[in-house]
């Protein structure tokens, strides 16, 4: 547990719970992380949460304001929800106690809010910050509630996982709910760059430099986690270079000394630029060409490059849909469980999800023929007049519209099937019985199944219906 001292104290540990103490270069010499000594201290600091920090957002506005209301953070590791909390603590004048939910327990919560209850009467105010607060069990939730509903404490959590499922309902509903988003690859950089440059808290002191290129690579290895960019960059300066030297020679950072940072081979790899496109559009072109190497190696090189593993199951199920078909159905119930794999397991384990899957939708029998014929009514439906439901397909709910005509002769599809045999050929169910689609549209044809898997029974059945046409109305 990380608790900052009684409220009302005199010795050292109490007078740190303002945490006003401005990061030095002495912390490095103390072996505090970069990402720590980095930490913004206001919020013209914080790079990215725009939609909640930016100019007249409501967050900024209670922030600057000193009204700060419970509230919960929720957004991935390094997005900046502790950064906001410690921005809080040094700009309230509030009382500001930090916990961990792994390490606190009940006699903790009960303790600060005793003591928070003595500084109210002296008109103060207690901030309670949880990190990981989706760790707190239900008895913890239980003994902090009453504080918060109470007003004697003012909660803000922070949380990596939805708190719908983690944080109970009523701690849920007497708190505000932030989402912070992952840091994009351009407000990775301008971390990393401000770091080399800042001689008080970062690297200034080592000389350091690196191209943009360099620094592209960290971004895509982080993820959207400022906080193992960072430590990447630290620990690649600090394993090149020598600031006990009295020369302080330069260090020019290459992909090199990242890779080996990194432990990672650093692949030329842009998330949201040409790279990102040209890959997984090689990605897709392979699974149509029912080539499973190809498919394979372009999948593992953006899982390995450090794209979101969502985003091609996304666009792996629209492959099952779009380059498959009916051709084999089972496609796409595959690739959807793919997906729900990925998100339930996660990376790396989710790499093999995936690859299951390319090489299925690789090696499967191929059908464009629903995604044609989506298409092909899409553009009537957009060029077209917006054609009228005919009349014996309606809706005829009640009796004014069964005297208008709603649902007259429509004819119920299975009086027609129940009294055929499943392997008969001629069976009724390949009877169209009567006509289904607008009247201008009458006789058109837009699904035409391919000859390959399943689709090629499909063919067989539609053809028979199509020739016996439908019944007269």
């Amino acid at each position: 547990m990380v608790y900052q001292g009684s409220l009302f104290e005199s010795n050292n540990s109490g007078a740190q719970n303002k945490q006003k103490a401005s990061p030095s270069t002495q912390d490095a010499a103390r072996g505090e992380p970069l990402a720590a000594r980095m930490r913004p201290r206001t919020l013209d600091e914080i790079v990215g949460q725009e939609h909640l920090i930016g100019p007249g957002k409501l967050l900024r506005r209670i922030i600057e304001s000193d009204k700060v209301t419970s509230m919960i953070l929720w957004g991935p590791p390094g997005s900046g929800k502790t950064t906001l909390a410690e921005v809080i603590a040094l700009q309230t004048h509030a009382h500001f106690v930090r916990l961990n939910a792994v390490s606190a327990g009940v006699a903790d919560l009960r303790r600060i809010a005793d003591e928070a209850k003595k500084l109210r009467f002296t008109g103060g105010r207690t901030i309670l910050f949880v990190d990981e607060i989706h760790r707190f069990n239900k008895s913890q939730q239980d003994a902090i509630l009453p504080h918060v509903e109470q007003g004697v404490v003012t909660l803000i959590g922070a949380t990596t996982e939805n708190p719908s499922f983690e944080v109970n309902s009523a701690l849920l509903s007497r708190s505000r709910v932030f989402v912070l988003n992952a840091l994009d690859a351009g407000q990775i950089i301008a971390l990393l760059q401000r770091a080399l440059q800042d001689r008080e808290r970062g690297l200034g002191q080592w000389q350091a430099s690196a191209d943009e290129d360099v620094l592209g690579q960290i971004a895509i290895f982080a993820n959207g986690d400022a906080r193992t960019a960072l430590n990447v960059l630290d620990l690649a300066v600090q394993g090149n270079g020598d600031v006990t030297s009295t020369s302080h020679e330069p260090v020019q950072l290459t992909t090199a000394m990242i890779e080996e940072a990194m432990q990672h081979r650093a692949l030329h790899y842009d998330k949201g630029g040409d790279q990102h496109y040209d890959t997984i559009s090689a990605l897709h072109k392979a699974v149509r060409g029912s080539d499973p190497d190809g498919s394979l190696y372009w999948l593992v090189r953006m899982l390995e490059a450090g794209e979101d593993p969502l985003y091609i199951a996304r666009r792996v199920v629209r492959m099952a849909a779009e380059d498959i078909g009916l051709a084999d159905p089972q496609a796409l119930a595959l690739c959807v469980a793919a997906q729900q794999s990925v998100h339930f397991v996660g990376m790396p384990e989710a790499g093999v999800m995936l690859a299951e899957a390319v090489v299925y939708l690789a090696a499967a029998p191929k059908s464009n023929a629903v995604y044609n014929a989506y298409n092909q009514i899409r553009s009537e439906i957009m060029s077209g007049p917006n054609e009228p439901v005919p009349l014996w397909i309606r809706n005829a709910p009640t009796s004014l519209m069964k005297t208008l005509g709603y649902g007259k002769e429509y004819k119920y599809a299975h009086d027609y099937y129940k009294d055929a045999p499943v392997d008969d050929p001629e069976r009724p169910p390949t009877l169209k019985v009567q006509e289904y689609l607008p009247e201008r549209l009458q006789g058109r044809t837009f699904y035409e199944p391919g000859n390959q898997g399943k689709e090629a029974s499909i063919k067989q059945w539609l053809e028979k219906r199509r020739e016996n046409g439908p019944e007269s109305k």
